[in-house]
């Protein structure tokens, strides 16, 4: 099961990168598990200083960018 993090405070890109990013997931028919983080602590502690980030198992794939779903899939698979 891939656990995959959104970083951001909760704006209208943070909130297109989880939807966006729950879509691709369920597309490419993979187990996942989602969370979005908004606390600032935490992001620091991935070295995000951009929002939004993605986060795919611990390593930091996006910062500061929506990908579009067909990207997302290719950062996933």
């Amino acid at each position: 099961m891939k656990k995959l993090l959104v970083l951001g405070p909760g704006c209208p890109r943070c909130e297109k990168l989880k939807k966006d990013t729950e879509t691709a997931a369920s597309e490419l028919g993979i187990a996942f598990e989602i969370e979005k983080v908004g606390d600032i602590s935490s992001m620091l502690k991935y070295g995000v200083m951009s929002t939004p980030a993605l986060v795919v198992d611990g390593e930091v794939k996006v910062v500061g960018k929506v990908p579009s779903i067909a990207e997302l899939k290719q950062i996933l698979a």
